[in-house]
């Protein structure tokens, strides 16, 4: 990536998210056959997490509908996650991550790690510890 003349912070910020996803991208991809989208990556990490519906993955990643459902279409397709009746709930259904799907989003975490190393070492622990704590402020927006 090229330096930005940009000196706006929405600008900034959102060339350094592009810029760090597709590194973190190009990672897994280099690594695997299996082609992983960041909004399927989204819907991983929140199964990760546990069992859920699929109207909680909608409410939780801030994708349209009809968007979840292809997205989990594709990762049910790659043998990523099992989608289930709902016990209770005719209407909705049960997503959970398959034992691939688990290894897949542990993996990906391990490279998430190693980014992570280079971006510590590009700017100084103390600008990374810094940069941590300014993103995880409550900025009153």
């Amino acid at each position: 990536m090229t330096p930005s003349t940009s000196t706006r912070l929405l600008d900034l910020l959102s060339e350094r998210n592009d810029q760090v996803r597709r590194l973190s991208e190009q990672s897994w991809n280099e690594q695997s056959d299996i082609h992983i989208s960041n909004s399927e990556w989204y819907i991983l990490a929140t199964l990760h997490q546990s069992k859920t519906t699929i109207a909680e993955v909608t409410r939780s990643v801030h994708v349209s509908r009809q968007a979840i459902h292809k997205l989990i279409k594709n990762l049910e397709s790659k043998a990523l996650v099992l989608v289930t009746d709902h016990p209770h709930n005719r209407k909705d259904k049960c997503i959970e991550l398959t034992a691939l799907g688990y290894t897949c989003y542990e993996q990906n975490e391990a490279l998430k790690a190693q980014l992570e190393q280079r971006i510590r070492e590009g700017i100084g622990q103390d600008a990374f510890e810094q940069l941590k704590i300014i993103l995880r402020m409550d900025w009153k927006l």
